[in-house]
């Protein structure tokens, strides 16, 4: 679901196509309003979740195109859905891979790439440069790794929380969704992804100082929504992580602790802030 959403941000932002995210197991229970004209996307690791192929089954009884992002090849969804792209990941040896994550956010952004090229929503340099940027993903996720002593110091120091807020705006949203995910399944402690803007309408109430809130906080058009939001939780002296731009300045004046990230198209951010909460 955190992929399809950012994909929704993608498609919508580059292509100017109207898109609706749901979750496979919730998707032939709410009466879709689909027509032959409808592409349906599933996102699956395994090709094989039960819920996910009875989705893509229900989009192809209303005559819709089917297009199946998986990383097994000869999955039964490869053989489902109309048509199928694979991520190639290699095995997921443990549920929480990062990788499966990564890799189906790289396909959506082709896609994205690929729809506002023919929809002409896009030129070509523009293309050219989102395509060369994600070619940089590899390096940038490097030096992420190499500042692994950072990012120890911040887990030392918050290390007995037993509660975590992550936050973020527009397309870091759905980087806050899978952080909260990530830290439940691996850590096995309790976390929760909102939209910052969210934040007032009810879980500012929980949040105090023994609360963490992770910032995801690049500098983008929402840069100062977000600086906003995070002034918010600083008042209920919350401590904050702010995974940021590593020459911002002016964060480091709110936040408790910043794990710099490399600067990158606001395109792309997803990819960088996911490898740096992961960590």
């Amino acid at each position: 679901y955190n992929a399809g959403l950012l994909g929704k941000y993608l498609f919508e932002g580059l292509a100017g196509i109207h898109t609706d995210v749901d979750t496979g197991s919730e998707f032939r229970y709410s009466s879709p309003v689909l027509a032959p004209s409808t592409l349906v996307i599933a996102i699956t690791q395994s090709g094989e979740t039960a819920d996910t192929l009875a989705a893509i089954r229900e989009a192809a009884s209303y005559g819709c195109r089917t297009l199946a992002i998986t990383n097994v090849v000869g999955s039964t969804i490869s053989r489902d859905a109309s048509h199928t792209i694979y991520t190639r990941a290699g095995p997921e040896i443990g549920v929480a891979a990062t990788k499966s994550f990564t890799s189906q956010l790289v396909m959506l952004y082709l896609l994205a790439i690929h729809f506002a090229r023919a929809r002409s929503m896009m030129d070509a340099d523009r293309a050219r440069m989102l395509l060369t940027e994600l070619r940089k993903i590899p390096g940038h996720v490097s030096r992420i790794l190499e500042d692994a002593g950072t990012i120890h110091e911040c887990a030392s120091m918050f290390v007995k929380a037993k509660d975590y807020f992550f936050i973020g705006r527009n397309i870091n949203y759905p980087v806050a969704l899978e952080g909260a995910l990530k830290l439940k399944e691996i850590s096995y402690i309790h976390a929760e992804g909102y939209a910052a803007g969210e934040l007032k309408h009810g879980p500012l109430a929980l949040i105090s100082k023994d609360v963490p809130v992770v910032a995801i906080a690049p500098y983008g058009h929402t840069y100062d929504k977000i600086l906003s939001n995070i002034k918010e939780v600083t008042a209920r002296d919350a401590s904050v992580i702010a995974i940021a731009d590593c020459d911002d300045c002016e964060i480091r004046k709110f936040a408790d602790f910043v794990i710099p990230i490399p600067k990158t198209d606001e395109a792309h951010f997803p990819q960088v802030n996911s490898k740096s909460e992961s960590f």
